[in-house]
């Protein structure tokens, strides 16, 4: 099916996609000579301006005790600390005054950096937007308050914190402001309250949670910092804050930075002064884990069997020093992660399901390098990664979903710093009656070139012991890549990568160049991209195989003082994909994707429509949607698609994604549609349809309509305290699966979860004949820094 364009997000949120983010500023026009006049600026002349000479400081207070962190900010410290104000408009008026504005101050002692922040508004409580406590929110539906530390001071690299008006968290780490570890969950606490007048934030952050360099003399941090005030024993840090102000979709900055880039720029951050931190010494995290699981097998596909189990293990992080970090993890588990989804998949690119698993989403901008298939379609459909977790401890069953592994240990390290980063992991699996024991093997090295480039190289080695039917062997992947920023707004991104495997098989080539061009007005790339017939990387993933494929396109970004206020801008564009058979150089797929309206609302909401002409060849049936067999031969036809959204911060909120037109021989209606309803904070449920409606396709002129359907609910006494119910129904597989969490988090990152799944289908040997499997699982782990 079509994919959702990302422009809109990109534009109306104020954040860009890690690829598309332009880096080093440019030239400076007459409008932005003075970024923060209070001037009415036009959107659409709004400018990249560079950033400050003389940047922002607010200077933190030191004390002595350690605070109670309860939102209230009524110790007598606070009022001794200097606040700050003053923020800058980003979104959706670049420059302009703010409805409201925003305090920050800054204390600190031995243990802790603490930040507090005061939300003005003027509408008070009932302004507030908030959907639900999920950790990591989706801060395009929430207001928050968010702080970016650049404790290195190589404007490069930052560590995010942020929260909602309800104290829910959300923290990554930011690379260059290009790539994200999103799910890097650090130490640190929060909490808020909620009055008439606006919201307040209290974050304590420990120093043991912050990378930051040793103690640097006087010049040192005068020359990092161009502050000629330096005093001893002190340090200077980047540092910057941002704020949504969600009624308004109002997003603000301490320190002002174009809307192009997002708050974690931190060549655009001002200064933290006055701070003495301890000196960074290594610590140690700890998390053992005990599990208690019943499960239960009925039918005569999967047998009838049950077992209770008692399962312990754990994992440890050492900080070794500032720059590097060692991860352990012995029999793990990742019973508590979320379930995979089912796919109904109508089209010739096999289905990427994300990593869900904390252990491997850690640092996974590092290891998870390659070209991922986007929204916004500047890839294309085409994912190429030549190290993917998800090979690791999962297999793959029919429908693309996954089951667990075993695996018995796991270690990696990782080192960064300004100049290099690299990284090595190893994992064994353990074999069982299905799979043999298998060793993981991947390493990375990338190195920076000046200011925005860098260079890299990854290699794999997936070695197979002999067993459960299968005879030894090994698969290797070696890849080198590197990007460029060539201009402020151009940039380069290339990879290519090779494979073998023992006796000479498995050895093929991939590899792909990209050029992507992005200014406040325009966005447009050039994706080339190959993988050949003998391409086997099996620690990686491609999303089609023996294809070249050439995916340009373009979109314009209009502001015009001619829109309505409710349209923050007109975004219409067009972008092609055209795949050829790599081993005969055969057109296989051409598809252009028209996109002469697409409105971004005020609201974050957006609607677009597209026209898709299509010519698509099939050589020898090779293509089967939903096993639907279809002759060889080259078909023409055009599909029609319309995209809305309403504003994602609202009580009731619903997305609408609807297609018609031929398809192949035949033809084919289709259209997906979410709603949500989050009457408060507390409780969410999110129900979804996606409807496939075949008619005359294929060798045996198939009309059904397939069905996929699912809801889900989200209850929370508070952030920490949650139950998590989800249930899908597939009409294709006739297949229904539960999955229902309580996840309780005692004290940060130590939890108490009680999961239980259940998957009921029908069997191969009769239709009436229903397969269930049901596991019901305790698991605690208890989280310990030393």
């Amino acid at each position: 099916m079509f994919i959702l364009p990302g422009w809109a997000f990109a534009q109306s949120s104020g954040v860009v996609s890690p690829d598309s983010a332009p880096s080093d500023a440019v030239q400076v026009d007459s409008l932005e000579k003075n970024p923060v006049s209070n001037g009415q600026t036009s959107p659409q002349q709004a400018s990249i301006f560079a950033p400050s000479k003389t940047p922002k400081t607010i200077r933190a207070t030191e004390i002595l005790d350690n605070l109670k962190v309860d939102g209230s900010l009524t110790e007598a410290e606070w009022q001794r600390a200097t606040p700050v104000s003053n923020f800058f408009q980003v979104e959706p008026y670049q420059g302009n005054p703010l409805g409201s504005q925003t305090d920050v101050r800054v204390l600190y002692n031995r243990k802790f950096l603490y930040i507090a922040a005061f939300n003005r508004d003027t509408l008070g409580r009932s302004a507030l937007r908030a959907t639900d406590f999920k950790r990591d929110f989706d801060n395009q539906a929430h207001d928050y308050f968010a702080v970016s530390i650049d404790g290195f001071s190589d404007r490069r690299n930052a560590m995010s914190f942020s929260t909602n008006p309800y104290g829910t968290q959300r923290d990554l780490l930011s690379f260059d402001d290009l790539l994200y570890d999103i799910e890097w969950d650090g130490l640190w606490r929060v909490r808020t309250s909620r009055t008439d007048s606006g919201w307040v934030a209290e974050m304590a952050i420990p120093w043991q949670t912050l990378r930051y360099a040793r103690s640097l003399g006087t010049s040192a941090l005068q020359a990092i910092s161009g502050d000629s005030t330096g005093q001893n024993n002190e340090q200077s840090w980047g540092i910057n804050f941002a704020r949504n102000r969600r009624a308004a979709n109002e997003l603000s900055a301490w320190s002002p930075h174009p809307r192009a880039f997002t708050p974690l720029r931190m060549e655009y951050a001002g200064r933290l002064t006055g701070i003495k931190p301890p000196p960074p010494s290594p610590n140690v995290r700890i998390q053992p884990y005990i599990l208690l699981s019943d499960d239960a097998y009925k039918g005569t596909e999967v047998g009838d069997s049950r077992a209770t189990k008692v399962k312990i293990g754990g994992d440890a992080k050492w900080a070794i020093n500032p720059n590097a970090v060692l991860d352990l993890t012995v029999n793990t588990d990742f019973a508590q992660a979320d379930v995979d989804r089912q796919v109904n998949n109508v089209t010739r690119f096999s289905v990427f399901f994300p990593e869900r698993r904390q252990f491997f989403l850690e640092n996974a901008s590092l290891f998870g390098v390659g070209l991922v298939g986007r929204d916004l379609g500047e890839g294309g459909n085409m994912t190429i990664q030549p190290f993917f977790s998800r090979t690791i401890g999962l297999a793959i069953l029919p429908d693309g979903t996954s089951k667990p592994v075993p695996i018995d240990a796991g270690a990696r390290f990782v080192y960064r710093s300004l100049s290099r980063n690299f990284g090595g992991m190893f994992i064994r699996q353990r074999g069982t009656d299905d799979s043999p024991t298998t060793d993981f093997i991947v390493g990375r090295f990338s190195q920076n070139i000046g200011r925005q480039n860098r260079i890299g190289a990854l290699l794999t080695v997936k070695n197979v012991h002999t067993g459960a039917g299968v005879s030894s062997y090994q698969n290797s992947v070696l890849a080198l890549d590197g990007f460029f920023r060539l201009s402020s707004s151009l940039s380069y991104n290339a990879m290519v990568i090779g494979s073998t495997s023992s006796g000479g098989t498995g050895q093929g080539m991939a590899g792909y160049s990209q050029f992507f061009y992005r200014s406040n007005q325009f966005v447009g790339w050039i994706t080339q991209s190959v993988v050949t017939r003998g391409f086997n990387p099996e620690m990686g993933f491609v999303s089609r195989s023996d294809v070249v494929a050439n995916t340009p396109g373009f979109f314009f970004v209009n502001r015009g003082k001619w829109l309505p206020k409710w349209i923050r801008g007109f975004e219409p564009g067009a972008f092609v994909e055209m795949y050829h058979k790599a081993s005969t150089g055969r057109l296989q797929e051409l598809q252009v994707n028209m996109n002469p309206v697409w409105f971004a609302f005020q609201n974050g909401g957006f609607l677009g429509l597209f026209v898709n002409p299509n010519v698509q060849r099939l050589d020898d049936g090779d293509f089967r949607p939903l096993g639907i067999g279809i002759a060889s031969g080259t078909y023409r036809y055009a599909r029609y698609s319309l995209l809305f959204s309403s504003d994602a911060s609202k009580k009731v909120s619903y997305q609408l994604n609807a297609e018609t037109g031929n398809y192949y021989d035949g033809r084919l209606n289709y259209v997906s549609g979410t709603l949500r309803i989050s009457p408060i904070p507390h409780f969410s449920l999110t129900s979804s349809a996606e409807i496939n409606q075949f008619r005359n396709v294929g060798l045996e002129r198939y009309s059904q309509t397939v069905g996929l359907y699912s809801i889900e609910s989200r209850m929370a006494v508070n952030p920490r305290l949650q139950l998590i119910s989800f249930f899908q129904r597939n009409t294709y597989n006739d297949k229904n699966v539960w999955n229902v969490r309580l996840a309780w988090e005692f004290q940060p990152l130590s939890f108490l979860y009680i999961v239980y799944n259940n998957g009921v289908y029908a069997g191969s040997l009769r239709e009436r004949d229903r397969q269930q499997e049901q596991h019901i699982i305790g698991k605690l782990s208890y989280l310990k820094q030393f």
